[in-house]
């Protein structure tokens, strides 16, 4: 049972990872070459998308890695999973206080509602997301250095 709870706990956050790589280094970019206003519709656009989803998907990850770590202390990789789940939680933080008041704002706007440092304000939230990006993935290789 607690193998099966690693492969899930793994698969689940390794599709996480891989969805906020893609954000990071293609879609946003994909975003950014678009005409005109486009560029800025499909970024708040995709903070609604996202915005709604990711929540689960990061406290659901940080649950499922905090479940294998209780279930597995007794095993030697037990280590490795709590220094994951204490990264998962530094990126939920990082989320509340960083990332989600920007995408709450980004969210809303519109060409004609969106105030006049809309690019500064989504290049923070830029900045921020790949320093998530890399305390995910250190936590996704950990859970895999783990489970092996």
């Amino acid at each position: 049972m607690l193998n099966a709870l690693a492969v899930a706990t793994v698969v689940i956050v390794g599709l996480m990872v891989g969805v906020e790589f893609s954000v990071a280094f293609i879609m946003n970019r994909i975003l950014d070459a678009l005409p005109e206003d486009s560029g800025q519709l499909g970024h708040a656009h995709g903070g609604r998308m996202l915005g709604a989803l990711m929540p689960f998907w990061y406290i659901g990850s940080l649950v499922l890695t905090a479940i294998w770590a209780a279930a597995g202390w007794h095993q030697h990789s037990a280590g490795l999973v709590v220094t994951a789940a204490g990264l998962l939680v530094v990126s939920v933080v990082m989320s509340i206080l960083l990332l989600v008041p920007i995408n709450n704002r980004n969210k809303t706007w519109t060409p004609e509602t969106r105030p006049a440092d809309w690019k500064q304000q989504l290049n923070q939230w830029g900045r921020y997301h790949y320093v998530r990006v890399a305390v995910v993935i250190a936590a996704f290789t950990l859970l895999v250095a783990a489970l092996v």
